[in-house]
């Protein structure tokens, strides 16, 4: 006959592993690093940003690329709308268009954006675009594009064409990449009694985390929005380390590193969708990698 199988008790358990060394984990400290990491990801990327635009600026075809690095953009904006998303809301018989809007106020969420969309049904400014989308920018925009296709520079001055046109070209991704806080966060923080302006700071220098925006505006208000444009010292040895990695090396010359990095400032929620990228994945892989090297040296 068998003998009876019985778990082990709570003091069964206690007395087995009496003599093991305590190897309790510091969640706090755990979070202290990677907030660490995310501050500094932060400094590293608009250092890396300027690099990246002098290295791409020395290309002959660099004004050439930058076209197409701006056409990538308005592609990429159209591919973040989950399809699967949206088909399920506009088969419930919402609008295509409102669907849409809906899915971005959300962040591609279909039931807060069906909610939304419920909510907002008599609203008369519904199908108003959302900022930066709306149709005279559009117009300007393609109307900018257009120029830019039919006038060529001079072969006196296009050295100096070249160079001007490059630097709007930059002006206009940025346009296109600039912060966008999350518009159910900025009613919930106003409604609490801060004004729009700080509650845009705060999203910001937060990652559109409400919680954490919320505690910064009670808070000491530190990192304060103007230091999220210092990079990292240049000399620093983990500058140095990075700039040395042939993975980055070549990403740097990549017009589409460029424009990552450029979103993840603005939009730190869409690190995932580059570290998933196959051309800027490596790029941020070995950023991670040498950040967490020297960080335990």
């Amino acid at each position: 006959r068998k003998q009876e199988q019985k778990a082990p008790d709570k003091d069964a358990i206690l007395k087995a592993t009496a003599n093991l060394p305590s190897r309790n984990v510091d969640r706090t400290v755990a979070q202290h690093n990677m907030r660490d990491f995310q501050t500094e990801l932060r400094k590293i990327l608009v250092s890396l940003i300027e690099v990246a635009q002098k290295l791409l600026a020395l290309n002959p075809d660099a004004v050439e690329l930058f076209k197409k690095a701006n056409a990538m953009l308005d592609e990429d904006e159209e591919d973040r709308v989950d399809e699967i998303a949206l088909r399920q809301l506009t088969e419930m018989g919402f609008p295509e268009s409102r669907a849409v809007k809906a899915l971005r106020l959300n962040h591609m969420s279909v039931t807060q954006a069906m909610e939304w969309l419920i909510e907002h049904a008599d609203d008369p400014a519904v199908d108003a675009p959302l900022p930066g989308q709306t149709p005279s920018e559009a117009a300007a925009e393609a109307g900018a594009s257009s120029a830019e296709a039919t006038a060529g520079p001079s072969s006196e001055a296009g050295g100096e064409e070249a160079k001007d046109e490059l630097t709007e070209i930059f002006k206009k991704i940025r346009r296109k990449r600039e912060f966008r806080p999350d518009p159910r966060a900025v009613i919930a923080l106003m409604e609490m009694g801060f004004d729009e302006k700080e509650v845009v700071d705060a999203l910001r220098v937060n990652n559109n985390q409400q919680n954490a925006a919320c505690e910064w505006l009670l808070g000491d208000r530190k990192p304060s929005p103007e230091d999220l444009d210092k990079g990292i010292d240049t000399n620093s040895p983990l500058f140095q380390a990075i700039l040395e990695n042939p993975v980055v090396q070549l990403g740097l010359t990549n017009p589409k590193t460029l424009l990552a990095f450029e979103d993840m400032l603005e939009n730190p929620l869409n690190s995932t969708q580059w570290m998933n990228d196959p051309e800027t994945g490596p790029v941020m892989l070995q950023i991670s990698r040498i950040f967490q090297t020297l960080n335990r040296t």
